[in-house]
């Protein structure tokens, strides 16, 4: 799961996502886990657009996890 998380195609995913696992997924509970397994198979785009804010989040993904992810303060990007 790591290695998609960090290896979305677009550096600007990466880091967002990938940081995201680091932070909060490593040592998340098993339902963190799986909130993140389904959030990972959708399109980058839409995960940023959800993280930015600029797209409505589905359901699904609404709640604590999602408003931790649109902080985007784990965001590490090495300089």
């Amino acid at each position: 799961m790591r290695f998609r998380a960090w290896h979305r195609g677009t550096r600007e995913a990466d880091y967002m996502i990938g940081c995201y696992f680091d932070s909060f997924i490593v040592t998340g509970t098993d339902e963190d886990v799986q909130w993140f397994e389904d959030l990972i198979e959708e399109e980058d785009h839409d995960i940023l657009g959800w993280a930015l804010q600029t797209m409505p989040v589905p359901e699904k993904y609404v709640g604590d996890r999602m408003t931790r992810m649109q902080k985007l303060d784990y965001v590490d990007i090495p300089r």
